[in-house]
């Protein structure tokens, strides 16, 4: 990838945890790309009080409008 395609891939990723992060009105956010499984981890703060069936709710809508294309997406409690 050139280093423009990385920086807009990376924007792109921001931009989603950002968007995620004001769904669920959290404090604090930030995330991991895991590039041997194609997986990206969010940790957003504020998900250890809510239940999964809420979560997957609120950020269906987001992940179903995304542009970027991972294996698995997966949204953890901040720690």
């Amino acid at each position: 990838m050139e280093t423009d395609d990385l920086t807009n891939f990376e924007n792109d990723i921001i931009d989603l945890a950002e968007q995620l992060k004001a769904a669920f009105n959290s404090n604090n956010m930030r995330w991991f790309l895991h590039e041997q499984t194609d997986t990206l981890y969010i940790e957003l703060s504020g998900l250890e009080d809510m239940e999964d069936e809420l979560i997957g709710q609120i950020a269906e809508p987001i992940l179903d409008d995304l542009d970027l294309d991972f294996d698995e997406i997966i949204l953890l409690p901040y720690s």
